[in-house]
């Protein structure tokens, strides 16, 4: 920004400011507390005002290239526990898991941490990260904890959501389907998840659907063994429920979610 009047070259930038502008600054009382602290770390910036040509901070280019490694190694280990390659029970630890995806162990283990976080692992001092064990119990129990969070607001969700924007999630529905038919369990349970997350977004409460997921992960651990037609039934719930929702059936609706936390979605 050019000043109003123009020192000598070289001058400092304080011989730079206009003599009645320097008078205003003498006579304003000095900042105190935050923006006493603020106007020290601007050198040349005028008290209680906004500097407007600050230097960019720089990107953080190596901590992006590790929080990308991190997601690639997250969605790995995420796939190897549907799959079953990491069985529930056992311990890994972060460098043998490490080597095993050619990666330092400091990523591992930040991603584990996550899944930690999510309930997929538990950790093991001084050894690693156990896969959980869950019994029919807490599966069944996750089950109705979905289904008293889900079955209300599809019901509601059926009654205010016009038909055309269930049709807009018709495509999802068949990418199940199609997901189902190539047998891939830890495809479907991405596939799956992702329809699961498209419906209740519809709802507009983002702290709903974030739960929701966390306890969709949470069912898919440790994996259950279904076939492709186990899956392509599956699958075909999701049409069903499209079908319900679309013509504003709430019973069917109802049941049809309930149903639907029985089996494997």
């Amino acid at each position: 920004m050019k000043q109003g009047v123009q020192g000598s070259p070289g001058a400092p930038a304080a011989a730079r400011v206009p003599a009645q502008q320097r008078q205003r600054q003498r006579q304003r009382p000095a900042a105190a507390g935050p923006d006493r602290e603020r106007d020290a770390a601007v050198p040349g910036a005028a008290r209680g005002e906004h500097t407007h040509a600050e230097r960019p901070v720089p990107e953080p280019r190596a901590a992006v290239q590790r929080s990308s490694v991190r997601g690639q190694i997250l969605d790995a280990l995420r796939t190897a526990l549907v799959t079953g390659d990491l069985k529930p029970g056992e311990v890994y630890s972060g460098p043998a898991l490490g080597e095993r995806f050619g990666v330092s162990a400091t990523p591992v283990r930040e991603a584990m941490q996550q899944l930690a976080l999510e309930g997929a692992v538990e950790v093991v001092p001084n050894r690693g990260f156990r896969v959980v064990e869950r019994g029919a119990r807490e599966l069944a129990e996750l089950a109705e904890v979905r289904a008293l969070i889900e079955v209300p607001v599809m019901a509601r969700l059926a009654r205010t959501v016009p038909a055309e924007r269930w049709a807009e999630l018709r495509p999802l529905a068949e990418e199940t389907v199609r997901v189902a038919a190539a047998g891939c369990p830890a495809a479907y349970a991405e596939c799956d998840r992702s329809f699961h997350r498209a419906l209740l977004a519809l709802s507009g409460n983002e702290q709903l659907v974030r739960v929701a997921e966390d306890l969709h992960r949470r069912a898919q651990w440790p994996p259950v063994r279904l076939g492709r037609t186990e899956l392509l039934a599956d699958a075909a719930e999701h049409r069903a429920l499209l079908d319900a929702l679309a013509s504003g059936d709430v019973e069917r609706v109802r049941g049809l979610v309930a149903g639907h936390f029985a089996g494997a979605g």
